[in-house]
């Protein structure tokens, strides 16, 4: 795997390049607010991908590659994603579906038009934070699912303690058995990436 750094408007961006010959299109998958590109999610949809023919990208956020774990402001996030996907598609080709896990997948929703993302793929997507004790609830996050236009994939666990999305027109939801962690059936989720991505380069 490659690893390179790409400049963002907030710092050095990391991303690790996992590349096969001859690639369909480029997926690029953006890591959770304080975990990195090496969770077991990522990792399956990463070699999801790979079987169907597809270069992988796993981009570290530059507040991470910085050694920081607390997530910088969305439009620092958002910035620093729109400048790595430019870099990446300059480089692997225009047709580029992106996603992540948790916070990353917002990321992802929020930047698909600015991205010119073919598609987007939500693990883990952060719908409803949890209330803390004495708290409300705070607001839901699916406007920024509905707002995403290109044909998006939600991969759920079933007892993910943020909810689950429901589907929408160009929105398909597969729920598996776990939590937010998505660790539990990682066939299955890799069984329903490969089939998405199959689908959206066809």
């Amino acid at each position: 795997m490659d690893v390179i750094e790409l400049e963002t408007p907030h710092g050095p961006a990391r991303a690790h390049l996992s590349r096969v010959d001859d690639p369909v299109a480029t997926l690029v998958l953006g890591h959770g607010a304080g975990g990195g590109v090496h969770a077991p999610d990522l990792e399956a949809a990463r070699l999801a991908a790979r079987g169907r023919g597809w270069t992988v990208a796993l981009v570290e956020q530059p507040y991470r590659v910085a050694g920081r774990r607390s997530s910088p402001p969305t439009a620092h996030l958002d910035a620093a994603w729109i400048a790595v996907v430019s870099h990446l598609q300059a480089v692997l080709g225009p047709l580029v579906v992106t996603g992540g896990r948790s916070a990353g997948a917002r990321v992802a929703c929020r930047t698909a038009e600015a991205t010119s993302a073919a598609g987007v793929l939500c693990l883990a997507f952060p719908l409803q934070p949890p209330a803390r004790a004495g708290k409300e609830l705070g607001p839901s996050r699916l406007p920024e699912l509905d707002a995403v236009t290109v044909e998006t994939l939600v991969v759920q666990g079933e007892r993910d303690r943020f909810g689950i999305p429901p589907p929408g027109p160009h929105r398909e939801v597969v729920v598996i058995r776990g939590d937010h962690g998505l660790k539990t059936d990682l066939p299955a989720l890799a069984e329903a990436v490969g089939r998405w991505i199959a689908r959206i380069a066809s």
